[in-house]
């Protein structure tokens, strides 16, 4: 190697060291990697590990380890990693470093969003690399707390072009969610030595004659496990091994390991077995703080003289066991009261104000009875964990809180905490760990307020894994217990009962719409001044109990509450985000889906909540697809589920699928369509029944094929869906104006059409008159005209165009333009027939909108103008993220501001800003903004 390292591989492993050797080649060049070295213990990891380390000259090295007994600290993992690069802290934009700076506890602040601090450990790699690259290696990642686990996944699926290589070593025989956390990530199996390798590796270590049969048998009951192989023949005598092997061991290779360590420790002396069980129980390897609680147990100095002349460990600056399986096996040598002494002897010495937690957690070990003081410690570390980033009910605070609960001895105490620990549990996303807490709960005396509260929460818990009728029946009952005890929380559960119904659709038994409105009409008023939810529910209650019109007046001021105190309460901005999304989509308000969408993805990306920032970004798209912007829409899109992925959260499908639709382009969409379907309605989404039928009425408008596409808009309006039946009312107009023009002539068919048509016209009339707004009123003319005749078609299509244009929805503008000019030539007023029929075909090809491009080209050419189909423009060349990141660096964004934006490092931005220049071939970024629109 140019570095003059020499290449001394490990036997057996030319083809696992030459990944590794490409893997630092690649980093050193600017390609970041990420590999996950998986195999079962003792296959040789570790020293895989190790090999790389020894071959990364010219490179800073960070080392992490996990350990099993760490995994309930939050973090822990990730700043042992860290630590060494923290001189890089400031060169970070200023959330990311505070969000940073507050994980690891070297400052206080609000608690920063986990994946805002993945964002931070990112730009941090990102920084530390543009001095020197770096190689990040994680051992026994299985083992990891899993908030490190997380975003070290997180970070792994961001890393593009920076001069990082991240590897992590995962026990293949691992169960547990921070092993889950690397899956999808690049592999590399380790599996054990082939045989002549194998046999070799044994020579080398078994002194004297080796029969050739007892060879081959240790070689094949170890699968050539390299430490198999180097620590099971040391329990066999001279005679075994010169001619017998004994029984075959049926117990995984793994715990024949473990058993044979266990085996040469049990052959120390007491003395040192209680030291080893020190050590093992003192995750850190603080040779200080091993030292002075030997000296509390009364051990004397000399005490690991045998364990380290046995190999089992070395007592350096820091403890170091052999293998991990050394560790549990010091551990599981104890028996519980052994155990327990070890960890009191541990909290005793551990500073309580350095590391407040784990003095808490080696107290909690040593309890053998409940205990209050040590319930409300563990209360308090758990809480500790929260400020810092962790969260109390994320996976690496649950056993905290659920220890505290077991250690609480007074009945109503521990029913309060685990109820306490479930809400917290349940808010971070852990929706199966909640209902165990809730369970422990119910045992517990609660009064009227907490048994209520649990009532809402087994309710919440439900709903959020089907959001249709289960959780239904469960939310009403909550409300209806609440009531009593707590008006606000009643109102709350009584919007997210409706809610519910609203996602139950029409899988709902008949009229339980008009029963839940009835209900939560009923509802207790609400706190003064009225909150945000409080505005929203009095307005959903009368919407599905009184009907559309009667709620209309309501819900405009609720959603104009919303749009004005955006930036007071964007809390409950985002928090009922879903909700609103529907109500202004049924009102057809289109001011209100771009102030809200606008607010949430802001406010996600500033706070850096990557759990709701994907949902923000799915209806922030949906708005663009509406203003006609498919490009950018599809950028948001990709970025929704580049984060879903690297949050392994499930995707968001509804502005895909929109955008699938308007394009009109894809043969398979209707199939596409029919699969998300599916998946939504396996979860209770009835309502995804009424969106898929919509989808394909406006595909199959687009593509001129209006007798599937008016069955399709039928099918959408049997039910009323929020924010899918208004838009399917026009479809319908539409669909039946021209399948009614199309089959004139056709016995019963064009009556029957025209039948339809006139009905949905009737119902969209009172909605879009109720709704008002320049949108709303624009579909209204514009389908009024759809169904008229000479002057009065005339001048309603105008009027629509009119209300049109004041609205930010250009793809219902450039569609009345085509309509328009069918009519037009239909009418044979060629020249203005033109005009419309231009301006439409523009408009809806600069879109994207291919399928109704296409009739309105088709148009033209019936007028007797030759069209041309227009390529692709150059900027639709560059993929969704690079146009994205052409329009940010357009707006005069630098690289870092981009790159906080997007969840990527400003080296990843540079990157495709460079692939940006060549296809757009411009040489600077004050260019690109002509580029981009062809000016």
């Amino acid at each position: 190697m140019s570095s003059g390292v020499p290449r001394l591989r490990l036997r057996g492993r030319r083809g696992e060291c030459e990944a590794l050797e490409r893997l630092l080649a690649g980093a050193k060049a600017g390609e970041s990697q990420v590999l996950v070295l998986r195999g079962e213990a003792g296959v040789g990891k570790s020293a895989l590990i190790d090999y790389l380390v020894t071959q990364a000259a010219g490179c800073q090295v960070l080392r992490a380890a996990g350990v099993e007994s760490e995994m309930e600290l939050a973090f822990a993992g990730l700043h042992q990693l860290c630590m060494p690069i923290m001189g890089h802290l400031d060169g970070l934009p200023g959330p990311q470093r505070d969000a940073l700076a507050i994980a690891f506890g070297l400052s206080a602040g609000n608690v920063p969003d986990r994946f805002l601090v993945g964002l931070a450990v990112l730009s941090l790699l990102a920084e530390a690399a543009e001095q020197q690259p770096l190689v990040c290696v994680v051992d026994d990642a299985q083992w990891l707390d899993q908030v490190s686990a997380q975003t070290l996944a997180f970070v792994a699926r961001r890393l593009l072009a920076e001069r990082v290589a991240l590897v992590f070593a995962v026990r293949a025989s691992a169960q547990g969610p921070a092993d889950d956390q690397f899956r999808g990530l690049r592999e590399l199996c380790v599996r054990g030595l082939r045989d002549d390798d194998a046999r070799a590796l044994l020579d080398s270590v078994v002194p004297g004659r080796l029969d050739e049969r007892v060879r081959d048998r240790i070689v094949a009951e170890t699968r050539g496990n390299p430490l198999a192989l180097l620590e099971l023949p040391r329990g066999l005598t001279a005679a075994d091994l010169a001619g017998g092997f004994g029984r075959p061991d049926a117990r995984p290779l793994a715990s024949q390991i473990e058993q044979h360590f266990l085996r040469r420790i049990e052959a120390l002396p007491d003395a040192t077995q209680r030291l080893l069980l020190v050590a093992a129980a003192e995750p850190v390897g603080d040779i200080s703080l091993l030292r002075r609680v030997a000296e509390r147990l009364g051990l004397s100095p000399d005490a690991g003289a045998a364990a380290e002349a046995a190999g089992l460990i070395e007592f350096g600056t820091r403890t170091r066991f052999r293998h991990p399986l050394v560790r549990s096996a010091a551990y599981r040598a104890a028996d519980q009261a052994e155990r327990q002494n070890v960890h009191r002897a541990l909290a005793e010495a551990t500073d309580p104000e350095s590391d407040p937690d784990r003095r808490a957690w080696h107290r909690a070990h040593a309890a053998a009875a409940p205990d209050e003081a040590v319930a409300g410690e563990l209360e308090r570390s758990a809480d500790r964990a929260q400020a810092r980033g962790g969260r109390a009910g994320d996976p690496a605070g649950r056993p905290w809180m659920r220890r505290a609960t077991e250690l609480t001895p007074d009945p109503g105490t521990r029913g309060a905490r685990a109820l306490a620990a479930a809400q917290a549990t349940f808010e971070a996303g852990a929706p199966d760990t909640a209902r165990e807490l809730l369970a422990a709960a119910e045992l517990g005396p609660l009064d009227e307020l907490q048994r209520a509260r649990l009532a809402r929460l087994r309710a919440q818990i439900v709903f959020a894994r089907r959001r249709g009728g289960e959780a239904l029946p469960l939310l009403l009952d909550a409300a209806k217990a609440l009531k009593r005890v707590d008006p606000g929380q009643a109102r709350e559960a009584y919007l997210e009962a409706i809610g519910s119904a609203v996602f139950g659709g029409r899988l709902n038994a008949p009229g339980v719409m008009a029963q839940v409105a009835r209900a939560a009409a009923a509802a207790p008023p609400g706190p003064l001044p009225p909150r945000l939810a409080d505005v929203l529910l009095d307005g959903l209650a009368t919407r599905f109990a009184e009907g559309h019109v009667a709620g209309a007046p309501l819900l405009r001021p609720a959603l104009q509450a919303f749009r004005r105190d955006a930036c007071e309460h964007g809390d409950d901005v985002m928090r009922w985000l879903w909700l609103t999304w529907l109500v202004a989509g049924d009102m057809w308000d289109d001011e209100t889906w771009h102030e809200l969408t606008t607010h949430a993805v802001r406010t996600a990306r500033q706070s850096g909540a990557l759990n709701f920032l994907p949902l923000a970004l799915t209806y922030r798209a949906a708005a663009h697809v509406h203003a006609g912007e498919f490009d950018v829409a599809a950028g948001l899109v990709e970025e929704s589920d580049a984060i879903t992925e690297a949050t392994r959260n499930s995707p968001l499908a509804y502005a895909s699928l929109l955008l699938l639709a308007w394009r009109g382009e894809n043969p398979d969409a209707p199939e596409v369509i029919r699969a998300n379907v599916g998946d939504a309605t396996s979860w209770g989404e009835g309502r995804a029944i009424g969106l898929g039928h919509y989808l394909n009425a406006l595909l199959h408008n687009g593509l001129g094929e209006y007798a599937t596409a008016l069955d399709s808009a039928r099918r959408a309006c049997e039910y009323e869906d929020p924010g899918v039946y208004g838009f399917a009312l026009f479809e319908l107009v539409e669909a039946a104006a021209r399948d009614e023009a199309g089959q004139a002539g056709e016995a019963g068919q064009a009556g029957e059409a025209g039948q339809a048509g006139e009905a949905a016209l009737r119902r969209l009339t009172e909605r879009a008159e109720a709704g008002g707004t320049s949108w709303a009123l624009g579909v209204l003319a514009r389908s009024r005209a759809l169904l008229s005749e000479g002057r009065a078609a005339d001048l309603l299509y105008r009027e629509a165009i009119e209300h049109l244009q004041r609205s930010r929805v250009a793809v219902h503008l450039a569609r009345t333009h085509l309509v328009y000019g069918e009519w037009l030539r239909r009418e044979n007023r060629r020249a203005e027939a033109r005009e419309q029929l231009r301006t439409a075909y523009e408009l809806l090809n600069r879109f994207g909108a291919k399928a109704f491009a296409e009739r309105a080209r088709r148009e033209l050419l019936a007028t007797g103008e030759t069209v041309r189909k227009r390529t692709l423009e150059v900027r639709e060349s560059l993929t969704a993220q690079e146009a994205q990141i052409a329009r940010l660096a357009a707006d005069g964004k630098t690289n870092s501001q981009i790159g906080a934006e997007l969840f990527i490092s400003p080296r990843t931005v540079e990157w495709h800003l460079r692939k940006v220049f060549t296809k757009l071939d411009v040489d600077s970024r004050n260019k690109l903004r002509g580029a981009l629109t062809g000016s």
